[in-house]
Formats: C-alpha cells, structure tokens, sequence
C-alpha cells in the first residue's frame, strides 16, 4: 500500500502535505437513512466547523437517499471534502492517511482496526464485535451529540486515541501466507507445525449492542 500514489481525486492531491488530522466518513446503510443520516451528516458538520485542525474527507455513496441527506448539509464547508467513491485500492490509501474513521460500514470495521485506525461505528449494533472487545473499534451510534463527543475526545486525549490506535488487531497479522505454506509443509513432514494467530480476546458469538 506504501508504493500506491495520489488518490485519483483532484481535490485530494494536497491531502499528503496537509498538516490536520484526517477524519473519514462513509455511511451508506439502509438503516440509516432518513433521520439517522441526518444526524451523522449534521455531526459532521459540527466537528468541521468547530474544529479548524481536522479535514473530513466523505467518499458519497452514489445511492440518491444519501447524496439528498449529505450534500445540503456539508456543501460549502471549507473542511470537508466530499468526493465521488473511490476505487478500492485508492480508498485503501486513504484509509492509510486517515486519523479517524467514522462509518456504518462492517467493512470499514475490519479495515480500520487491521491499519491501526481508532474507528468509530455508526450503528447502533454490530455483527462484528471482535474489533470492540480488543478496543479497536467503538460503536457510537447515530446520535449526533454522541459523535461529536467520541470524535472530539479521541481528537483531544493522546492517550484514549492511542489506547485504541494500539489495540490487538482481532482479524489477523499480516503473516497468513507464511503459516499456509508452513501447514502445508508440515503435513508432508517437511517442517514444524505452524504457529496459530492469537488476537488475544475471547469472542462474542452474539451482537453487541451500545449501552442504553
């Protein structure tokens, strides 16, 4: 991902250089639409307009229920940059530049924690809850005073946002290549037996909900 270069958005060509700290938000399930998004849209535009050390970058979704909701509410924000989505190896690279993620979306929810990116989910259960029980991840619904509130704590604590951004990935290391081939070689009795990942946190079969 390191050799990947611009993002294929000309109003992202100066997002390398640019000293703020990069929040990205993407929302696009069908529970959120109507009023829900209307609170995640208009929690944007409160951090954007309190905060002058950040740059939101939102990928649109290209659903019209979404642009309807989003584009009134964010327009003319000089912090926010709201782009047509992306292609997928172009948005890693935006994952990679992020700060914070903020999305709906389960699979920013592996993304996220799998870059060592603080991700808050906007939803208010989740099927995924390997990511909150190491802490990588924290589901903070769809209420727009609770956005502001998590993304503005993390933006302002060193300590919480590297307590997540440090958190045991729970979705993998990076090395399932070497252990097939070592599984493999083992079977044929070429070799030791392959170490298994250990994320270090007992899952919950269930969904997790956020706390009432």
């Amino acid at each position: 991902m390191n050799n990947l270069r611009g993002y294929g958005e000309p109003s992202l060509a100066d997002l390398d250089e640019d000293p703020r700290k990069v929040i990205l938000s993407t929302t696009h399930r069908r529970e959120s639409h109507g009023r829900p998004m209307r609170e995640i849209a208009a929690a944007l535009a409160d951090i954007a307009r309190r905060r002058e050390d950040v740059r939101i970058v939102v990928p649109l979704h290209l659903n019209p229920k979404v642009r309807e909701v989003m584009v009134p509410v964010l327009a003319g924000i000089p912090n926010v940059d709201m782009v047509d989505p992306l292609p997928y190896l172009s948005f890693c690279r935006l994952l990679q530049r992020s700060d914070l993620i903020l999305s709906d979306s389960s699979g920013a929810e592996e993304e996220g924690p799998a870059l060592g990116k603080p991700t808050l989910v906007l939803r208010e259960i989740t099927e995924r809850s390997e990511s909150l029980l190491t802490g990588s991840s924290r589901l903070v619904s769809r209420n727009r005073g609770q956005i502001v509130h998590e993304v503005e704590r993390l933006l302002d604590d060193p300590d919480a946002y590297m307590e997540m951004a440090t958190a045991i990935n729970p979705y993998g290391d990076g090395k399932a290549t070497e252990r097939t081939l070592a599984a493999v070689a083992h079977y044929f009795k070429l070799g030791p037996a392959a170490m298994p990942f250990v994320p270090g946190a007992d899952f919950l079969p269930a969904p997790t909900r956020t706390a009432a």
